[in-house]
């Protein structure tokens, strides 16, 4: 990780409704629209950052408001396809939040962007959080059955708990502003008791309506 844990204090800004990028974990992306291509070609010739970001309700069609928090990623692999897309994979270095805005003669945003409240996103990941962790499995076993998640169930429950908390965090069909939420987390600990808060209210409603 030596390698990438200096994202640049000008981020690319990717807005994406729905989608975190948490320190850590890889986000698979296809790249249509020309100002993204425009970003990702810059990027790859320059620092290889890119920051995933959420749009909110409010500014304009082509220039949504942002939450204020995203995550950083590094293009770790990419591909051109016949048609003039990319296929790449960002892997998350750190969260960032937006300190402000920067008027660019760019087709995307860019922003200055303000690591110090996510230092411990570095070293947080080789850490094992203090997590009652057989609960925590069965509900994330009745929850992926109730929204159809597929997944290798022996592999997931040697994993670390760290990177099963943080996939699921981005796997799950939660609603942007719960995933927010679940981004902002300030530690792994607290990722995982909002999660598990989050997939024990799913399964509540999905109980009651079925009582009903």
């Amino acid at each position: 990780m030596s390698q990438i844990i200096n994202p640049p204090s000008e981020i690319k800004l990717f807005p994406i409704r729905g989608c975190i990028l948490p320190p850590g974990e890889h986000l698979p992306l296809n790249v249509f629209e020309p100002r993204y291509l425009n970003m990702v070609d810059d990027a790859l010739a320059g620092d290889s950052f890119i920051g995933v970001i959420q749009p909110t309700p409010g500014g304009q069609s082509d220039k949504p408001a942002l939450e204020q928090v995203g995550g950083a990623g590094r293009i770790v692999s990419h591909q051109e396809t016949s048609d003039g897309r990319y296929l790449m994979v960002l892997e998350g270095v750190m969260r960032f939040a937006i300190e402000e805005e920067l008027d660019v003669r760019k087709p995307y945003r860019v922003a200055r962007a303000d690591y110090r409240p996510f230092t411990q996103d570095l070293v947080e990941a080789h850490l094992t959080p203090m997590i009652e962790v057989a609960g925590l499995l069965e509900r994330l076993h009745a929850y992926f059955d109730l929204v159809g998640i597929e997944t290798d169930w022996p592999a997931l429950e040697q994993a670390p708990l760290s990177l099963v908390i943080n996939k699921t965090a981005m796997a799950a069909p939660f609603d942007p502003a719960a995933k927010q939420r679940l981004l902002e987390a300030s530690s792994i600990p607290q990722r995982a008791e909002l999660l598990d808060s989050l997939m024990q209210d799913s399964l509540s409603q999905a109980s009651s309506g079925s009582a009903g």
